[in-house]
């Protein structure tokens, strides 16, 4: 035999020695190569911070700026339902007509035409009947006077009130009964 077969585990210890050793020696840097490594890292880390702060100040700008809009152009589409009704004012106002039935129609058509336009806004009238309890959500009681109804209850409605979508506009201006 020879000294190779006879020794085997001598020379696989001194491979394996000399293996480790390669990965270590590669895996070691030199303290410059980690503070530039590390600089490298806090740049692109900075580089990420930055671009995520400007995305973040374009949403928070677009958003604004959205919000003005919304603002800006909020009625307009409750304007483009009451253009019609202005034409038919207008239309009504250049007429000559000396017919005060005629008159009468055109102003409950354009009265129609306005209400359909509240409608579509969202706008509801607030009217309330005679006998109605008195609401003063919805209600603004301008006196009270005697009458032979129950106590707070509409007696006359004087001028109609509205909501937008649930909130009041303007209530209701209305008389109601006084306690007996």
């Amino acid at each position: 035999m020879t000294q190779e077969n006879q020794n085997p585990e001598q020379e696989n210890p001194a491979a394996e020695g000399s293996a480790e050793a390669a990965p270590e020696v590669a895996a070691v840097k030199t303290p410059e190569e980690e503070i530039a490594e590390l600089n490298q890292k806090l740049g692109e880390l900075q580089d990420h911070f930055l671009r995520a702060k400007a995305e973040g100040e374009n949403i928070r700008r677009r958003a604004v700026e959205d919000i003005a809009k919304a603002h800006k152009f909020a009625i307009e589409s409750f304007a483009e339902h009451l253009v019609p009704v202005t034409d038919s004012l207008y239309a009504a106002l250049s007429t000559d007509a000396g017919d005060a039935k005629a008159f009468k129609e055109g102003l409950e058509i354009t009265l129609k035409q306005l209400l359909s336009a509240f409608e579509k806004g969202r706008m509801t009238e607030i009217n309330p009947a005679v006998g109605d309890k008195f609401d003063p959500h919805h209600h603004q009681a301008i006196a009270s006077v005697p009458s032979e109804q129950e106590a707070n209850t509409v007696v006359s409605v004087l001028q109609r009130g509205y909501t937008v979508a649930d909130r009041v506009l303007r209530p209701a201006l209305v008389t109601v009964s006084a306690p007996k």
